[in-house]
């Protein structure tokens, strides 16, 4: 179980104060920009920006790669970075 580390009231124009506690765990200060993602039935909140080992795997390597294969890691991480930031 899950346990809450703040809470927040939404105002009537659908904004919300981020917590002092959340504030200092992501790091973030006036001007920083958070990004909301679903996951396992719920949202996750985090600094932009910030990936875990895990969201760079998947991204580099979508499908399961075969084991000794040999993989161009730079080569991955520039494709998958335009791809994400392709002007649309």
């Amino acid at each position: 179980m899950d346990m809450s580390i703040a809470q927040s009231k939404l105002t009537a124009q659908g904004q919300i104060s981020v917590p002092s506690e959340v504030r200092k765990k992501l790091g973030i200060g006036p001007g920083s920009t958070i990004e909301w993602h679903e996951h396992d039935g719920g949202v996750v909140v985090r600094r932009a920006g910030r990936y875990s080992c895990e969201d760079v795997h998947q991204a580099l390597f979508p499908t399961r790669v075969a084991a000794g294969a040999a993989t161009d890691v730079k080569a991955a991480i520039a494709q998958y970075m335009r791809k994400r930031h392709a002007v649309r």
